[in-house]
This record gives C-alpha cells, sequence and structure tokens, in this order.
C-alpha cells in the first residue's frame, strides 16, 4: 500500500511515523508549505519531500492522510478523492456544513474511501466499553460524562474548543449510545482568543444523556469518561486506557489490550482502502459529529 502524507505539523508527524511502522505500508512522501519542517520529518522517517499536492497527485499513492488545517481540508482533500485516491482527513471533516458535503461528494464522485480521524474511536477502552455496553453490563445506559481539557495551546487557530477538542467526545457518546441526539444544548465562553476556549455540552439521546466539559486551562491533560448505568458505574480514563467498573460496594479494574490508537486507526484505514470497505468513521459519520458540534456552538450563543 503506498500512502502519502499532506501536512505534517503535531499530527502529520505522528501519520508519519505510524506509517513507517506499518507492514506492508510504503510513504511514499509528504507534503508541507514549510520545506525546512518536510525535510526533518521525511529524514526521520525515510521518505523524501515531494514539491507540491499536483505532484502527490501525479505520483498516484493508493491513500493520503490530510493533516492540514481544518479551514484547508475543502481545498485540499477534494483534489485526491475526485482522482479516485482515497483519503483520511484529519478531524473535524470540515469547518461548515458546505464544505463538509462538497468533500463527501468528491469522493463518491471519485469513488474513494474517505475516512474521518476522530482517533478516540479507536482508543481500546473506548471500544471494550461498547462491549460492555452492548452485552449489559451497566443495565440501562443514563448518563455519560465527559472531561477533555489541558493548558492552553496556541497550536489550533482556526476553530474553537468546541469543534477541535469537544468533536472527539461528541463521536464517542454518539458511538456508545448507538443513534443520534434527540437536542443540544450548551454554554461556552472565551478568554484569550476570538474563539471559545472552554465550554460545556448537554446532548439529549432520550433516555441517555451526555454532558461534555472542554477547556484549555487545567494544568496538566485530562481526557475522562464516566458511564452511568441502572446496574453500574464506569469511569474510563482514555489516556492511561483505563476501566474501572463499580456496582454496589464493589470495584474492579477491567483488562484493556492497550494499543495506539493511530496505529488502530490507520491500520483500519489501510485496511478499508485495500478491500474497498466502508471505515468505521465515513464522511457521514465525520459529518453528522460536525452538525451536533455546530448546533452547540448556536445554542451558547444564546
Amino acid at each position: 500500500m503506498r500512502v502519502g502524507i499532506v501536512g505534517v505539523g503535531m499530527m502529520g508527524q505522528h501519520h508519519a511515523r505510524v506509517y513507517s511502522e506499518i507492514k506492508n505500508c510504503k510513504l511514499i512522501g509528504i507534503v508541507d508549505k514549510d520545506d525546512a519542517r518536510a525535510r526533518e520529518v521525511a529524514s526521520a522517517y525515510g521518505t523524501v519531500v515531494i514539491d507540491s499536492i499536483d505532484e502527490m497527485v501525479r505520483q498516484r499513492p493508493d491513500a493520503v492522510s490530510i493533516a492540514v488545517p481544518t479551514s484547508l481540508h475543502k481545498e485540499v482533500t477534494p483534489i485526491f478523492l475526485r482522482e479516485g485516491i482515497s483519503c483520511l482527513v484529519e478531524k473535524p471533516i470540515a469547518p461548515t456544513i458546505k464544505d463538509a458535503e462538497a468533500i463527501i461528494m468528491a469522493a463518491k464522485k471519485g469513488g474513494a474511501i474517505l475516512m474521518v480521524g476522530h482517533i478516540e474511536r479507536f482508543n481500546p477502552a473506548v471500544l471494550k466499553l461498547k462491549e460492555m455496553i452492548q452485552a449489559g453490563e451497566l443495565g440501562r445506559l443514563f448518563i455519560l460524562s465527559t472531561k477533555r481539557s489541558g493548558p492552553f495551546s496556541p497550536r489550533i487557530k482556526d476553530v474553537g474548543i468546541i469543534v477541535d477538542l469537544a468533536t472527539h467526545d461528541i463521536d464517542v457518546t454518539r458511538f456508545l449510545v448507538g443513534r443520534e441526539p434527540k437536542a443540544v444544548y450548551a454554554g461556552y465562553g472565551k478568554y484569550r482568543r476570538d474563539v471559545e476556549d472552554y465550554a460545556l455540552i448537554l446532548l439529549d439521546y432520550g433516555e441517555t444523556i451526555a454532558s461534555i466539559e472542554a477547556s484549555r486551562f487545567t494544568p496538566y491533560k485530562v481526557r475522562t469518561l464516566v458511564a452511568t448505568g441502572s446496574e453500574a458505574m464506569v469511569c474510563l480514563d482514555y489516556i492511561q486506557q483505563s476501566i474501572e467498573v463499580c456496582s454496589g460496594a464493589t470495584r474492579r479494574t477491567v483488562d484493556v489490550n492497550k494499543k495506539e490508537p493511530l496505529k488502530v486507526e490507520l491500520e483500519h484505514f489501510i485496511e478499508c482502502v485495500s478491500k474497498k470497505k466502508r471505515p468505521l468513521v465515513d464522511g457521514r459519520e465525520g459529518l453528522m459529529n460536525l452538525k451536533v458540534a455546530l448546533t452547540a456552538l448556536r445554542r451558547g450563543a444564546g
């Protein structure tokens, strides 16, 4: 499988690292507007710098990771999709519904696989919790409460915290509940930028309610989820990939087969491209996550 990468900032660099580790996967090259950065990453992972996106297309990779700023997704991704080159575009799929739909249409017209990089969907702890919910171990699922926070970072400049960070947990709660929210409520605020820095979102799934907290003001990263059901409560840590189950006076830990979520995600992408399978997080899933996030933005604006 011949793959390329467009954009080798923080996330794109990790794509390069993981692709270089996947068996039967050849990283043919990377494109980035910062030539020095491109050369640095190419040297680190045994590949080459490709001068332009057009040149990358001419080299006909089987698949490409798109890790450019969200505002550029609509500009870059369809160039490959229309040529039948499958793409994994980092989340969120796009900044607007119109742009997301254009990307999805390009994939359809080009007959290419489109996947959106909602990485937590591939976190082994999340996958294990999904199994537990489906097996009825929590009983009836009533509440999902997530917290995603960390120190302020100037790296993401084109979208606020709801579209940038909260979309992770929007996707996870949709996945765990298995249906779309009936209603979306939100509040958010701005402190250091023109976009929101902290937010609280409430998703009404009917019997299940999900609360999603996101902020940029904690001294260290917090990535947690608490699932409360009629028979048990589960505490999940995304970073540690740990699960603790509390039922009555009993506490127990659940074995999780820990793996790097990005590697699980990219291996799934490569498999979908090679076998022409629908990805777990396809364009429609990415679009639905974006719709919920943008609805939260509208609700929070009063």
